[in-house]
């Protein structure tokens, strides 16, 4: 009881002091932008704030800041699914296998260095400027964090445990099914937690380069239009959308492993 009520007063003054390091910052962007030439440049939190709550009945190319998010989330939700299947899918058999990791890891080695940013130009080259050049993007950004997430985490599997296993009389397909993937999860859950962060990250400059609708348009347009209160409402909706969406992976983490010590 003495260790909850602990942890909960340390939550509570975690809480406390979010808050107030970040009213401590609006007021210095207030006293600053309302008291100095910075305020020539940018407005201050007042205004960014009423454009916010304003955007949420105000459109802006046929679209309120919910249709704008709804259109980056289906993009990230699209490339950040294909990159979990596959790169959950090729840690594991790279990890597991040394065949697998002899031909996929050279060919990988080489890919996971390069930003995903840096595929742009090619990939409008290869699929134009559709969604699927998004989806790209979105996908190698998350792909590669996923990837070695989970070849790591399998290549840290203890081996006795994998001994005993065939020892007890189970086959290959059975230690990989009841040994190598419960105890690769946390590592799991690990890449995806990353991978969907950088996806947010990625889907952003995807629409920034070419998009009529997103988070990331609703920033672009907002330049070319002089309008410094939308860009400010489009980075405010990212850091705000990408914060839950971490916080929901951590909480589904903390649900289903709660076994682990990155679970509780």
């Amino acid at each position: 009881m003495t260790k909850k009520l602990f942890k909960d007063r340390d939550d509570f003054w975690r809480l406390i002091c979010g808050i107030i390091a970040i009213l401590g910052f609006l007021l210095i962007w207030h006293f600053g932008t309302n008291g100095t030439r910075l305020g020539e440049i940018m407005p201050g939190p007042v205004v960014i704030l009423k454009s916010f709550f304003e955007a949420f009945t105000q459109k802006t190319a046929g679209y309120t800041i919910f249709g704008h998010t709804f259109w980056s989330l289906s993009r990230v939700l699209v490339g950040y699914s294909v990159a979990c299947i596959l790169g959950i899918s090729l840690g594991l058999l790279m990890g597991r296998y040394r065949l697998a990791e002899a031909i996929f890891r050279p060919f990988y080695e080489m890919i996971r260095p390069i930003p995903p940013i840096a595929w742009i130009s090619l990939a409008i080259l290869w699929f134009g400027l559709g969604e699927t050049m998004a989806y790209f993007i979105i996908f190698l950004s998350a792909f590669n964090n996923i990837t070695i997430n989970v070849f790591m985490g399998t290549k840290s599997i203890n081996q006795e445990l994998v001994g005993c296993a065939k020892m007890l009389g189970a086959n290959e397909a059975q230690v990989f099914r009841t040994v190598v993937i419960p105890a690769t999860i946390p590592y799991i859950f690990a890449g995806m937690q990353i991978g969907i962060s950088s996806s947010w990250a990625a889907v952003v400059a995807a629409e920034m380069v070419r998009s009529s609708k997103g988070l990331g348009f609703l920033i672009v347009s907002g330049m070319d239009i002089n309008n410094i209160s939308q860009i400010f409402v489009g980075i405010l909706a990212i850091g705000i959308v990408g914060f839950l969406l971490a916080t929901i992976m951590r909480g589904v983490e903390g649900k289903l492993c709660q076994w682990n010590v990155r679970g509780k």
